[in-house]
């Protein structure tokens, strides 16, 4: 630590020179307080305080220049609260800083997007962060190639002057003080040489000196660069570093702490515990400001290759999509303890619990309802295949991802399977060649066949050849299932429930099969012929050739049309 004399001014500003490191070209300072505040009148709404300037610090003009690792830390600082904006017209200044903190250090640029969609992550008092920050110290480097007063001491030191500056003077001109004995020398030398041999000495040395200054420079920031790169090396996330290189970091869902999600699920408490899948256990999460969310917490494995595959799939793509019929993601976690995702509640559990499990009553779906349910799910598929580009094949659509909210309305949710049809150029050209046959074909990605049994299309199993068709196939098998309320495996049936549906169909034996709850009440066989459409539509979505099969949008224009139909007859 140096004496707390040691000040340093920097147009107008004074700052406290804290700790020095030897062979370090950066300094740890505070701002002194006598020089930074400018008090507020009487009753004044804006922020005062002895400690936090009321104009951006600049070190303009000055050798010195704020490192990017302390832009980086404020440019990330946002408030929680907007409460301060009613205040914007009389203390502009105070409301720059809190919506923009980066803006205390002048020739910072702000990294993050302008408005971030959620306040998870921020500061609750933006105003004693940075007092706070500034106390403590921020490190500021010294910039040699831009001290002038270096290079004219160095030349001063070689003739045997000490270097000084007139404090007089408000510009504080380099002064170099030359021994009394060495002056008449000096005279006598200039005297008897000749213009010729002092223009090249002066030459020659300042291309010396030029030189060397090059060469410490080049030095200096070829060691600063490669300690910098070793220390991210050692420090970064390579799960956040990959995320970063997929995505700008503000197009990216709020990061949560491994602490607050903890928190929110009461240490992962096994009675929070609302589900459980192949990748993940799924908490009820209720958050400080009284948010209940879901949170996904992944299953730690020996090899962990998959699981952060999944975890950065259904970032990066819940990250690129908006659709009321599919989950949001309000947030992320990566940990060494653990991988987390945060989404949306849905109170009403699953389809599959609806349809299977302990939420299973007849008086909760109706035919209505699972028609509305077909409807939405549709509609969240079309969204996928259609509207995003490139289009999103789930594959993994069931009726356990299948989420229910208060309001019955459906969330399309586990994109941890999911994947882009991005084509490479032989794929694009067997995909061309393939169109040019067949009308109705799509394209395709080469990928290893993954789902869940009883949904997984057989064409992609054999052919390894993933379309959004194979997602059309697993939806026909919950049509299926909301038609017969049987599960699409079960260990009491040999067959899977689309086999079993498609032979009894092609038997004239749908009636054996049709869920009887949807029956009771049937006045006039309304629902009866609802019933065979929508079945009708599933079979043609199992088809075994993928180009027999509808793809989304006309699945969903036939469920609308089915709609339609029932409530006119009613």
């Amino acid at each position: 630590m140096l004496p707390p004399h040691w000040i340093l001014s920097i147009n107008t500003f004074s700052f406290a020179i804290t700790s020095h490191r030897p062979n370090s070209t950066s300094i740890l300072v505070t701002p002194l307080p006598t020089t930074t505040i400018h008090r507020k009148p009487p009753r004044s709404p804006c922020f005062s305080s002895p400690h936090l300037p009321s104009r951006p610090i600049n070190l303009s003009h000055s050798p010195f220049r704020f490192p990017n690792s302390l832009c980086s830390r404020l440019s990330v600082v946002r408030p929680c609260s907007r409460s301060f904006a009613e205040n914007c017209a009389v203390c502009r200044w105070d409301c720059q800083l809190v919506h923009n903190p980066v803006r205390l250090m002048r020739g910072c640029v702000d990294g993050r997007s302008r408005e971030d969609s959620e306040e998870q992550g921020c500061k609750e008092d933006v105003f004693d962060y940075l007092e706070s920050f500034l106390k403590a110290g921020f490190e500021i480097e010294w910039d040699e190639e831009g001290d002038s007063y270096f290079n004219n001491c160095r030349a001063c030191e070689r003739d045997n002057g000490v270097c000084g500056f007139n404090f007089s003077d408000p510009q504080k001109q380099f002064l170099c003080f030359q021994s009394i004995s060495r002056r008449p020398l000096l005279q006598n030398h200039k005297q008897k040489s000749s213009n010729l041999v002092v223009l090249l000495s002066t030459l020659f040395v300042c291309a010396c000196v030029l030189l060397v200054i090059a060469s410490v420079t080049l030095i200096w920031r070829c060691r600063a660069m490669n300690s910098s790169n070793k220390s991210l090396d050692q420090e970064e996330d390579p799960t956040m570093m990959f995320l970063y290189r997929h995505r700008s970091a503000n197009l990216l869902p709020p990061v949560f702490t491994f602490e607050e999600l903890e928190s929110s699920t009461n240490r992962f408490d096994p009675r929070r515990k609302i589900g459980d899948g192949g990748f993940g256990s799924v908490f009820l999460g209720q958050f400080r400001d009284g948010r209940v969310v879901a949170v996904k917490k992944l299953h730690a494995r020996t090899t962990t290759t998959t699981t952060t595959k999944s975890f950065c799939n259904e970032i990066l793509i819940l990250s690129s999509i908006d659709h009321p019929n599919l989950v949001k993601l309000h947030g992320y976690c990566s940990d060494p303890r653990g991988l987390l995702l945060v989404y949306d509640y849905a109170p009403n559990g699953s389809l599959a619990d609806h349809l299977h499990g302990s939420k299973g009553s007849p008086c909760l779906l109706q035919w209505r309802q699972r028609l509305e349910i077909a409807l939405q799910t549709a509609l969240a598929i079309d969204y996928l295949h259609f509207s995003v580009k490139p289009p999103v094949v789930h594959r993994d659509i069931t009726s356990s991802n299948i989420f229910i909210d208060s309001e019955m309305r459906i969330k399309l949710g586990d994109f941890g399977l999911s994947r882009l049809l991005i084509l490479s150029q032989s794929e694009s050209k067997l995909s061309s060649e393939s169109s040019s046959s067949c009308s109705s074909s799509s394209g395709f990605v080469w990928t290893g066949p993954q789902g869940t049994p009883g949904y997984l299309d057989p064409e992609y199993y054999r052919s390894f050849r993933l379309t959004e068709k194979s997602d059309v196939y697993s939806f026909g098998v919950v049509m299926f299932e909301l038609i017969t309320g049987l599960r699409a495996v079960d260990h009491v049936r040999r067959e899977a429930l689309g086999d079993l549906v498609v032979s009894r169909i092609q038997m004239g034996l749908l009636r054996q099969l049709v869920d009887p709850v949807l029956l009771v009440g049937d006045d006039g066989g309304k629902v009866s012929m609802a019933v065979d459409a929508v079945a009708e539509l599933a079979f043609r979505c199992v088809a075994t050739d993928k180009d027999d099969r509808p793809d989304a949008k006309e699945v969903v224009a036939e469920l609308q049309r089915i709609k339609s139909r029932i409530n006119n007859t009613v």
